[in-house]
């Protein structure tokens, strides 16, 4: 995946079992997705918290803000309902949307790449973010993004 390129079509379930589309997502205005290793890891958590507590900022722009793991439903049920996560997360068990993306490892056990994309209402990535070690600089950097479309 590169800037310029149209964000994959994708249905995944989220924490409540419904079924959502990027399409969905991308009717209400542009769409941050962001994909994480594991839901209630340290690193995720902090990730996942982050895209929470920026909550207005991200309203500001009009923007979804829409996680996906490989995680089960289940998991991400728990981890939304444990951090009070105020957006859907997704579940990518099988990887495929992460293949999609171009974010998934070859090795399962470490299952995908840190990445935010910032996908403009059109459908087309506007920026995107890989950062394994700072994990505040995927909403950051998004919401930098967004001011600039």
């Amino acid at each position: 995946m590169r800037v310029g390129d149209e964000a994959p079509e994708f249905s995944l379930r989220d924490q409540h079992g419904v079924t959502r589309h990027l399409s969905e997502f991308l009717t209400l205005g542009p769409v941050v997705l962001f994909f994480y290793p594991a839901a209630s890891t340290t690193g995720c958590t902090r990730e996942s918290c982050h895209f929470r507590d920026l909550a207005s900022d991200f309203a500001q722009y009009g923007a979804s803000r829409v996680g996906i793991s490989m995680d089960t439903v289940a998991k991400q049920a728990t981890f939304a309902t444990t951090n009070h996560l105020d957006y859907p997360l997704l579940a990518d068990i099988g990887g495929t949307v992460a293949r999609s993306y171009d974010v998934k490892r070859s090795l399962d056990v470490l299952r995908v790449r840190r990445t935010t994309f910032v996908i403009d209402a059109s459908g087309i990535v506007r920026e995107i973010i890989a950062s394994e070690l700072n994990m505040n600089v995927h909403a950051d950097r998004a919401l930098a993004a967004l001011a600039a479309l």
